[in-house]
């Protein structure tokens, strides 16, 4: 050969030399590596306040993903992937040269592809690059980037990467995840079989799926095993016991602990995990005695409840039950916890604590329990109490511990109507009431305006920490928390007593049922119109736990009371709290002292033991009355006013022996009139079916003297009733025992 000729083939030979150096170290440089690669996403977890994982939340694509390090995978997990997807990783630089040969000389002979020539580094630039279609500049662009990978990283850091980014299937990535989600058990635990599983998953999730199709997953699980028999790494008996073993799949149930806390409304977890007050122990204790006390509720159509358990110091939530069968087709995924029910008599201590703090009230102050007419928009209205019968003069203790409905609204009332108690509740933290108070009207101490179960307890929490308010939490520490003063340590104390009197409850309750605990316990149930909703919430100065049961379609209970519904709730919750925990009682302020009283007039009597006597706590600067001689008949029966007199002669009276009337005995309530209201207009109509009637009503019903010289009165069941005529009229109702006379005008029109 010629000297020019050689230094012709020296130049080609090289600037082929130059061209494939660059073609393979200094081009690929140019391919930038997918951003994805270098943020690893990681599925924020939920953890309990011990750091135990409640929930795996999803990444905004619906994956879960747990990245682990390459030394926390197991080395057979390892042997089996390399054997099912890249058996020389570890010897090519990216690009397999021999499988891509291979991989082409097959599809020319078959005129189509028959296997792939990907390798791991490959597959991680594909999985980690942006979906594009799966053309021969899209591969090509895929290997130069692998190379550019191979060149700047380390076997193990792509190796890592790779595997955390896999998808097993039902959008779990990565090994972690899979064996969480398969086998419910960490990696470290992973049987050779089980590697091999898993290994051949990622091939096609979906087809391969082990828990709709075991057979193709163990077939493919038996390839991996025999080219990792192949690979030489593995002796023959251990791959025979492999593929000897059964598919044992623990698929992860799901959310099965708090399944409601991922939708919860206080939740805004980032990419970070996030750590919550619940105690997963207590949760799942607390899920189980729901559980079981609602199967033989099932009969008396009783399908659902909630629980609230609150730290009372922290303020944390140590525990949420939303509905007892999460799984539930009749509304089992809806929070009874954050929905709006009629809170029965669960409000009525707020009416006493309220009659303490503005009042002057003590707990041994008497209401009159008799039949009492409420004038409301709708009209006049009767209230009764749950047991139909009116006791007379009653204690707020007898009231509020028997839950007594006619006390309460006679309490509201002499408040100033619904308006004090609905900016009480708000101040409370009770946020679904309507702004304007005065359509619930006294019934709103018998909880005819919707709370939810969460706000509801806190209120009682509140109480708990002796008027401290403060807002429920389900992240420890929170730096929005709200805390305020809602009323004193005082009256908070006084309603604290009487909920945990089992003396004062027994008449309507009985002893030793669902509020009686073995240590002393507040408690309160609730009932709803209808028996559609029941509740008992109750608290020690360490937690408080509130209990609804009821169904969320409003079908009504079968007679089922919050003592019977909500109560067994209650009472083993309370119990389960206190196992590890010393149950505390409140510590009596100064400002209380005992005093004995007489519970028939509630006026302070000597000391002297007497039949109608009992201690009874008053705050030092509103004592009572001392009783004195006019109080009494001769014969010791303690003396009532008129507004008595029906119900001292009726049935319900069962203290004949207790009490005498006298007119001379000043009256309880001064006269009102409570229909027709001052200055209305009635129209005549011949339509209408009261025929011109109109019943007239006072607060002093059989007591009031009624006169009009226009208008014709007749009597009637307790009062008169008038016939309505055309023009404007004058009625006048008199209170005979002081001579009071009260006006009222009005006009009849005609249509």
């Amino acid at each position: 050969m010629k000297p020019h000729h050689r230094k012709i083939l020296l130049r080609l030979l090289l600037g082929t030399t130059a061209l494939a150096f660059a073609a393979w170290y200094l081009l690929p440089l140019t391919f930038p590596i997918p951003q994805d690669l270098t943020n690893t996403q990681k599925s924020p977890i939920l953890l309990d306040r011990h750091g135990e994982p409640l929930h795996h939340l999803t990444l905004p694509d619906f994956t879960r993903s747990q990245p682990v390090p390459l030394a926390e995978i197991p080395d057979e997990l390892i042997a089996c992937t390399l054997a099912a997807e890249d058996k020389r990783f570890y010897s090519h630089s990216g690009i397999d040269l021999l499988a891509t040969a291979r991989a082409a000389k097959d599809r020319i002979q078959n005129g189509r592809t028959i296997s792939g020539a990907s390798t791991i580094t490959q597959q991680l630039v594909k999985i980690t690059s942006p979906k594009s279609p799966r053309t021969l500049k899209t591969k090509l662009r895929e290997a130069l980037t692998a190379r550019h990978l191979e060149l700047t990283w380390s076997k193990d850091q792509i190796l890592e990467a790779y595997l955390n980014r896999l998808d097993y299937g039902h959008n779990r990535l990565g090994p972690s995840e899979a064996a969480r989600y398969y086998f419910q058990k960490p990696l470290a635990d992973l049987s050779l079989a089980e590697s091999a599983l898993l290994a051949g998953l990622p091939q096609s999730p979906s087809r391969l799926n082990p828990t709709r199709h075991p057979d193709r997953a163990l077939i493919r699980r038996d390839t991996v095993l025999t080219r990792l028999a192949d690979a030489g790494n593995y002796d023959a008996s251990s791959i025979s016991a492999a593929k000897a073993e059964p598919l044992q799949l623990r698929p992860l149930k799901k959310d099965s602990t708090a399944p409601w806390l991922a939708s919860f409304p206080d939740l805004r977890p980032s990419t970070s995990d996030l750590q919550t007050s619940l105690d997963a122990s207590l949760q799942r204790q607390i899920e189980s005695i729901v559980t079981e006390e609602l199967a033989p509720l099932a009969n008396k159509n009783l399908h659902h409840a909630a629980v609230v358990v609150v730290h009372n110091p922290s303020g944390e939530i140590l525990a949420l039950v939303s509905s007892g069968n999460w799984h539930d087709p009749r509304g089992g995924q809806i929070n009874g916890a954050l929905t709006p029910r009629s809170p029965g008599s669960a409000l009525k201590p707020f009416t006493y604590l309220l009659s303490f703090e503005k009042s002057g009230r003590f707990p041994g102050s008497i209401i009159a329990d008799i039949p009492t007419r409420f004038r409301t928009r709708e009209g006049l209205d009767l209230p009764e109490n749950f047991d139909r019968h009116f006791r007379g003069p009653v204690t707020i203790r007898q009231a509020l511990a028997c839950s007594l409905n006619v006390p309460a609204m006679r309490e509201l009332n002499d408040l100033g109507g619904p308006e004090p108690l609905h900016t009480f509740l708000q101040q409370l933290g009770i946020s679904t009431l309507d702004p304007d108070p005065i359509p619930y009207g006294l019934g709103l101490t018998l909880g005819n305006a919707p709370v939810t179960l969460l706000e509801l307890t806190n209120a009682y929490a509140t109480l708990a920490r002796s008027g401290h308010f403060q807002s429920p939490t389900l992240i420890p520490h929170p730096s929005t928390s709200i805390s305020h003063r809602c009323f004193s340590s005082t009256a908070a104390f006084l309603i604290s007593d009487i909920l945990s009197d089992p003396a004062a409850r027994a008449p309507a309750f009985g002893r030793h049922g669902p509020l009686e605990l073995p240590f002393r316990c507040a408690a309160k149930t609730g009932t709803s119109s209808d028996f559609r909703d029941n509740w008992c919430l109750g608290y020690t100065p360490e937690f408080t736990v509130g209990v609804w049961a009821g169904n969320f379609d409003n079908s009504p209970m079968k007679g089922t009371t919050g003592v019977d519904g909500a109560g067994p709730i209650f009472h083993r919750s309370m119990r389960l709290l206190h196992r590890g925990t010393p149950p505390t009682w409140f510590e009596k302020p100064s400002t209380l002292t005992e005093i004995p009283i007489d519970p028939r007039t509630g006026k302070s009597v000597v000391t002297t033991p007497t039949r109608h006597r009992s201690l009874e706590l008053c705050p030092t600067t509103s004592l009572p009355l001392p009783a004195s001689k006019t109080d009494y008949s001769p014969s010791g029966l303690a003396l009532l006013d008129q507004s008595y007199s029906e119900w001292l002669t009726s049935s319900y009276n069962q203290r004949r022996d207790e009490y005498a009337l006298t007119p001379e005995h000043p009256a309880i309530t001064p006269l009102r009139i409570l229909a027709p209201r001052p200055d209305a207009t009635y129209i005549l109509d011949p339509e209408l079916p009261n025929g011109g009637h109109l019943h007239l009503a006072t607060n002093l019903p059989g007591l009031a003297k009624w006169h009009s010289k226009t208008l014709a009165l007749t009597p009637g069941d307790q009062e008169p009733i008038a016939t309505l005529t055309l023009g404007t009229h004058t009625l006048t109702a008199t209170d005979p025992r002081s001579g009071e006379t009260i006006p009222i005008t009005l006009k009849v029109e005609s249509r």
